[in-house]
């Protein structure tokens, strides 16, 4: 068995998807369609060991993709994770900057268009409904009011206006792993675990730099030393909500 880093961490999936390779593999296997050039956009990544205090933000990608008919589209992806059921107003705020910032654009005919946004969610809990699915793809399709029949042809202007989705869930992936993406995604861990163990043997060929990266990470002290902050400030989190849902349960009595 080999012992690897937990991507859950954001000091550890940061360092795993800043290398382009394995960003582009992972990327373009979970939205399913080929991408010829990705670019990762600025973040803004911060510790403070003294002060017990993480910044992270989501990444963000600039990507070209190729479309089934084979015309190239450059669009942003969002990545973002969630331990707890309150980061959904994160995803809001994080949305809707994405979409009213005039960085999110580019040229087409001559014309500054806004970007079509893809978005990726990893959860370390499950949803209500369907918390047994690893991953789940939303997509939008366009129908005739009328009859309900399926339209043909992307429109920039409802590209640019609404968006796909990608519902990564880590917990189910323990409980099942149906093709290579959810075997090589097996690799995050939802609880506080450092450190995961895997048997390479078993582990598809293709994404076998996922594990090469994640080794890298558990050797690199300062990236060690980053998750033992995570660990203190969500322990401190978890605390406030205890003391937050116990102060209600006080008050309704």
């Amino acid at each position: 068995m080999t012992k690897i880093a937990n991507p859950i961490y954001d000091v550890v999936f940061k360092y795993l998807l800043s290398d382009n390779k394995i960003a582009k593999l992972l990327i373009s296997n979970l939205i399913g369609v080929e991408i010829s050039s990705l670019e990762l956009r600025p973040q803004e990544f911060s510790t403070n060991p003294e002060n017990k205090t993480v910044t992270v933000y989501r990444i963000d990608f600039k990507a070209e993709i190729v479309l089934k008919n084979g015309e190239k589209l450059v669009v942003l992806i969002e990545i973002q994770k969630a331990k707890f059921t309150t980061d959904l107003i994160r995803f809001r705020r994080y949305l809707g900057e994405q979409y009213a910032s005039s960085n999110n654009t580019t040229e087409k005919d001559d014309k500054k268009m806004p970007l079509p946004i893809i978005t990726i969610y990893f959860l370390g809990y499950g949803l209500d409904n369907n918390k047994d699915i690893p991953i789940i793809r939303v997509k939008r399709h366009y129908l005739d009011n009328h009859n309900g029949d399926m339209l043909v042809g992307e429109e920039m202007f409802i590209e640019t206006l609404t968006h796909d989705s990608i519902i990564v869930q880590i917990p189910a992936l323990k409980k099942q792993r149906r093709n290579d993406l959810e075997k090589a995604l097996s690799v995050f861990e939802a609880d506080k675990i450092q450190e995961v163990s895997v048997n390479e043997d078993d582990y598809p060929e293709k994404y076998k730099p996922v594990i090469r990266q994640l080794i890298k990470a558990i050797a690199n002290e300062q990236i060690r030393k980053t998750m033992d902050i995570e660990d203190e400030i969500l322990d401190d989190i978890e605390r406030k909500e205890r003391l937050i849902l116990r102060q209600k349960k006080e008050i309704v009595e």
